[in-house]
């Protein structure tokens, strides 16, 4: 990881060309499609129409206590099945038998204890997603929570600093951050991309009472959308093209899908192509892409063709300054965005379609509301919002960081590398210090969502020009286009310790595109 002086920062930035690649070709890559990097997996079974299937609301956790000023959870990593397509039963890894996982709602401030226990058949590890978390709690993925009567030997898993527990853990979240939808989900190294897939993520929502009091939806007109693909056999179950279906030793995917894995159903909530009935009223829509390598455009389209507004007041990392309107949306894998919907004008009986235009026949669609009353609506959108968002200037880093984003080798094969090298977690690959602003640019060859763990950033360029206007607000993931060169600028605060930052594409993030990050 190349860092550069002061004056050669005020050079970066300019437009760059499409980063040399070895192992794989870059046509072969792109060829897929310019819009996304990855190639799609094809149902075996009948697909349902769309807009036919009540979208679900994933449940809100209860805590097993709530003394001392802390609240604690019990959730139980388990295989079930679901009806996920209707008539048929679907095998599902979950947290606490749902998928998605359960919702936990936390206070920001007080402090979340989440005990996990697998009964899974393999190890697994948790990170929350966006929380500002302390390192032995951060999900690192060689500490593992080993089943019972598992005896840990498994693929490249050697790490002399590894926290390996069996059965249990207990991950502990100060809440010391802003209001945000989180998310968390498995970690483990080499196989996040199919633990994922089959079924281990859940939306965490971070509240305070500086947010309750601005008048945003709430209640039911505040829907959490956990937006993910997935393919189907003929039996109902997921296909997922892992070298090692047990997900035990082999890590990696079958050779067509090496860029990324798509499905070519689109599940909210777990159902494919929901519908929602609606007031005629503004909603609140806490939009989380946890699909493994599918990007989104995101557009809400009535029966007669317009376009509604999509109003973005927040980003992953809380509250924007002042809302942004959006007429189409990008949503990048693992980004979240908080936004605005406006029924109020959808005559009664109306649908309004939430399609992708990055998608192609099926998974054009996304799900749809329908219109069912009229409705009072006391909810707001003022003009302006957070007063807390940091001030980090260019002028107060004390380092600047290159850092590329691209296909290499791997073990003999294709992988993906951040500045040529594979992820080693006896490396260390960044070292900072506690309090440090840094500005690093981000270099891609091909799509890669980038995400750093603990800090939430500010996007400072694209391409040389200025950010666009979905890169508003504090984000912990940023989506690089290929060839693209983005500056974000971040304060390294909150705990010392052994981190991570990585491309969230889950199929690159386990062929090695992921880098150890030390604050000490």
């Amino acid at each position: 990881m190349r860092e550069v002086s002061r004056r050669q920062a005020l050079g970066i930035g300019g437009a760059l060309g499409l980063t040399a690649v070895t192992g794989l070709s870059a046509g072969a890559v792109l060829a897929r499609r310019p819009s996304y990097t990855g190639a799609e997996l094809r149902s075996a079974v009948p697909l349902p129409p769309p807009f036919q299937v009540p979208l679900p609301i994933p449940p809100v956790l209860r805590p097993v206590s709530t003394a001392g000023g802390a609240d604690r959870y019990e959730i139980t990593q388990r295989e079930t099945s679901a009806e996920l397509l209707p008539g048929l039963r679907t095998p599902l890894w979950t947290y606490e038998g749902t998928f998605p996982g359960p919702t936990i709602e936390s206070r920001r401030g007080r402090p979340v204890t989440v005990t996990h226990r697998n009964e899974l058949p393999v190890p697994t590890v948790v990170h929350l997603h966006g929380g500002r978390t302390p390192a032995a709690s951060d999900g690192y993925p060689t500490d593992l929570v080993l089943p019972e009567g598992h005896h840990h030997a498994g693929h490249g898993m050697h790490d002399p600093r590894a926290e390996i527990t069996t059965l249990t853990r207990d991950y502990a979240f100060p809440m010391d951050q802003r209001a945000t939808l989180l998310w968390y989900h498995d970690h483990r190294m080499d196989f996040t991309a199919p633990a994922i897939w089959r079924g281990l993520a859940g939306p965490h929502i971070v509240r305070d009472a500086a947010e309750d009091a601005i008048g945003l939806p709430s209640g039911p007109r505040e829907l959490p959308l956990v937006i993910a693909d997935r393919a189907f056999a003929a039996d109902g179950s997921l296909i997922y093209p892992s070298l090692d279906p047990t997900l035990r030793a082999r890590p990696g995917v079958r050779e067509p899908y090496v860029a990324g894995v798509l499905g070519d159903v689109v599940l909210v909530n777990g159902a494919p192509w929901p519908v929602h009935e609606t007031d005629a009223a503004r909603y609140r829509l806490r939009v989380l892409n946890a699909s493994n390598a599918r990007h989104y455009e995101l557009e809400a389209v009535t029966d007669d063709g317009r376009r509604l507004d999509l109003v973005q007041v927040g980003a992953d990392q809380g509250l924007l300054a002042a809302p942004v309107t959006h007429r189409v949306l990008p949503v990048a894998p693992a980004e979240r965005y908080d936004v605005v919907v406006d029924f109020s004008h959808v005559p009664v009986g109306g649908l309004v379609r939430l399609v992708n235009r990055l998608g192609a026949g099926r998974t054009r669609d996304v799900m749809a509301f329908r219109v069912a009353r009229t409705a009072r609506d006391d909810s707001r959108v003022p003009d302006t919002f957070a007063t807390d968002l940091p001030t980090w200037r260019r002028r107060d880093a004390v380092r600047v960081r290159d850092l590329a984003f691209r296909v290499g080798r791997r073990h003999g094969g294709h992988g993906w590398l951040i500045d040529g090298l594979p992820f080693d977690p006896a490396r260390t690959d960044v070292t900072t210090a506690l309090g440090d602003v840094e500005v690093w640019r981000l270099v891609a060859d091909v799509h890669h969502p980038v995400h750093l763990h603990l800090v939430g950033f500010r996007v400072l360029s694209r391409g040389g020009g200025p950010p666009l206007p979905h890169d508003a607000g504090l984000k912990d993931t940023v989506a690089l286009s290929p060839g693209e060169a983005v500056e974000i600028i971040t304060r390294f605060d909150g705990y010392r310790g052994r981190y991570l930052f990585h491309c969230h594409n889950a199929e690159h993030e386990d062929m090695g595109m992921m880098a150890n990050l030390e604050i000490v």
